[in-house]
């Protein structure tokens, strides 16, 4: 499977949209999948909007538990990669990143002033 890197600062404001919860890996035994250093996966839905464009929630992969992360906080996402994948009829585009950390209120308030963002 190819990953794509994703320019995050091209997303405008990104906002958590539902919490992080541990990706589950087996649904039939509720075993919590885990990366190749044994860290736990959690999965956080953002908010994107790009320039008056309608909102669009994403759920992005990450290994750890993100901390600080709660509905309506300003994220920032680092190392973003986007994935294709396909199963049988089904198909889409799944996301990962390295870290999901929350923006400091002071740097909020400052690009959330700055207008051209967008807004969630």
């Amino acid at each position: 499977m190819q990953s794509i890197p994703v320019d995050t600062s091209r997303l405008g404001v990104l906002r958590c949209a539902v919490g992080p919860e541990p990706k589950i890996g087996n649904f039939e035994t509720k075993e919590v999948k885990k990366d190749r250093d044994g860290n736990t996966i959690y999965t956080v839905g953002v908010t994107v909007r790009q320039d008056r464009r309608r909102v669009s929630v994403i759920e992005i992969a990450v290994p750890g538990e993100p901390k600080g992360i709660v509905e309506g906080t300003e994220v920032r996402v680092t190392g973003m990669e986007a994935f294709a994948w396909a199963m049988g009829d089904r198909h889409g585009i799944s996301f990962r990143a390295s870290a999901i950390t929350p923006v400091p209120a002071a740097s909020a308030a400052t690009a959330g002033s700055a207008g051209k963002g967008g807004g969630a």
